[in-house]
């Protein structure tokens, strides 16, 4: 059974950048394995309530201003899974959490910037889930408990947004060294994840060293809860891939189990 998968998807950019991260994306996809679908929660979509992308056929979503024109012509075709995501909803119900599908959703760069990376055959059904910003961390692991069992037919549940992520703080093209502030937090999730702490991580907000610094709002956060919770009762965080672009952003990727 695949684990579930937290990945940071950095700057719009990613798929043309010579870092490590890129590297690491590009390779991932072998060494997990072929799933049947994707089900991926992205911080690029943010809802009252939790919503399923149940289109036949999901567009590609440019959801960025000002980057080279060669990123608006970049196109991720996979197909959509509008049954997995009735599924999905279905299992959502079963737990007490109320979820939409959306028809007419597509791939926002949150799913795709990765995952052309990870599969770029496009071949895979994919299912964008939102996140909701007002909801909470605890909210959110609970979202993902209720879709572990999806994993139990090859469904590779993960989330794409960011482990720290302060556009404030971003050097666009800077792949130096980053600061203090940003790699306490980062080692802190870490950390979290290894130890399977489910109430500090929920709490990060009180519990991690620079939390407000690296995460002015939560939504980038927020797939990673789900993954987490993904990841089973009594999971665990391995770390995949540690390193930082632009400065400040933290490329960090987990598998959870």
């Amino acid at each position: 059974m695949l684990p579930s998968l937290f990945v940071s998807h950095g700057a719009p950019t990613l798929i043309g950048e010579e870092i490590p991260a890129r590297d690491f994306l590009a390779g991932l996809g072998r060494e997990l394995g072929r799933p049947s679908a994707i089900v991926i929660a992205t911080a690029h979509w943010e809802t009252d309530r939790p919503s399923l992308g149940a289109a036949e056929q999901p567009e590609t979503i440019h959801d960025f201003y000002g980057f080279p024109e060669q990123l608006y012509r970049l196109r991720y075709p996979a197909p959509g899974a509008p049954a997995l995501a009735e599924r999905a909803v279905a299992a959502l119900a079963q737990a007490g959490i109320g979820a939409t599908v959306d028809p007419t959703r597509g791939l926002d760069h949150g799913v795709w910037s990765p995952l052309m990376l990870m599969y770029p055959e496009a071949d895979i059904p994919v299912v964008p889930l939102s996140v909701q910003p007002r909801r909470t961390p605890a909210e959110h692991i609970a979202v993902g408990r209720a879709l572990a069992p999806l994993r139990q037919d090859n469904v590779l549940v993960m989330g794409s947004g960011g482990a720290v992520h302060n556009l404030g703080a971003l050097v666009r093209g800077g792949h130096g060294g980053a600061p203090e502030w940003a790699e306490k937090f980062d080692d802190w999730i870490a950390q979290a994840m290894a130890d399977g702490a489910v109430e500090s991580f929920a709490g990060y907000r009180n519990a991690a060293p620079f939390a407000r610094q690296a995460h002015p709002r939560d939504e980038h956060l927020m797939p990673a809860f789900v993954a987490f919770g993904a990841g089973g009762e009594h999971a665990k965080g391995r770390p995949l891939h540690r390193s930082f672009a632009h400065g400040s952003i933290s490329m960090a990727a987990y598998a959870i189990e």
